[in-house]
């Protein structure tokens, strides 16, 4: 049989960050994440960069995001649902633009402010070049989304990530295990030890793939798009990423731009 079953490298499990509005204890968290060899997505309010003592700063940007994801969260942090098209679409489009000039790499990503959206907000994400969109609807699964346009997380870091943890390592099946939340709240509850406890007890897992959101978006827009003979003897990838399927339980890997025999 073959199927969708491997992450990048053959892996069957992937765990993911996303973490909102730059506040500066982001500093501490990154330090953190590349400290265990994490990977996270932050999703940046533009206008608030240089607003004060309390923000990530926009000189800063780069180097501290380096090895991460940069992504929209609205450029003021507005419900989206709320506003006119017009002003939800500067909202996203502005933002965009601005981390794009800081970040030097296309953003594709964004999380909702405040976990807020409506279809009409859904249906105009890919004009304005989002690919993706976080929710704050905990699934408490390890689950890929049904549309990555409504990408809900598996839980927020305060919803007893360490037993998540147990549970998680011993899925067998292509699993995926998305945290999200704010870096301030570790300040606010003083409780960092949990973050770093869960990362310690996740880092160096050889069947684990370590990815940002958008590389996790890449890597399965690439896996749907193989192209299969039909009597399933030949695959070609079209893509320009590296792919892995399974096939009785075994991984193998489709390489980009070639055609490979089953």
């Amino acid at each position: 049989m073959i199927r969708f079953g491997f992450y990048k490298g053959g892996k069957r499990k992937c765990l993911t960050f996303s973490y909102d509005d730059n506040r500066k204890e982001e500093r501490e968290l990154i330090r953190i994440f590349n400290e265990y060899g994490m990977k996270g997505t932050f999703h940046i309010n533009s206008s608030t960069l240089d607003k004060n003592s309390e923000f990530i700063t926009s000189a800063e940007l780069p180097e501290l995001y380096k090895g991460h994801e940069v992504a929209v969260h609205g450029l003021t942090h507005p419900w989206l649902d709320r506003l006119p098209p017009e002003e939800m679409v500067y909202e996203v489009l502005e933002d965009r633009k601005r981390l794009e000039t800081l970040c030097g790499y296309p953003v594709k990503g964004m999380s909702f402010p405040f976990g807020s959206y409506n279809e009409d907000v859904i249906k105009a994400l890919p004009a304005l070049g989002i690919k993706y969109a976080r929710t704050i609807i905990n699934t408490n699964k390890f689950e890929l989304p049904e549309s990555f346009l409504r990408w809900h997380p598996t839980c927020h870091h305060n919803n007893d990530i360490i037993n998540k943890a147990d549970l998680f390592k011993k899925a067998r099946a292509m699993s995926l295990f998305y945290v999200w939340g704010h870096s301030f709240e570790f300040g606010v509850r003083d409780n960092w030890d949990i973050i770093k406890a869960f990362c310690e007890k996740m880092a160096d897992d050889p069947d684990v793939w370590y990815a940002t959101n958008v590389e996790i978006y890449d890597y399965m827009t690439a896996l749907r798009s193989l192209e299969f003979t039909v009597d399933k003897s030949l695959v070609y990838n079209p893509t320009a990423l590296d792919v892995w399927i399974e096939k009785d339980e075994e991984p193998i890997e489709i390489p980009a731009g070639k055609t490979v025999k089953l």
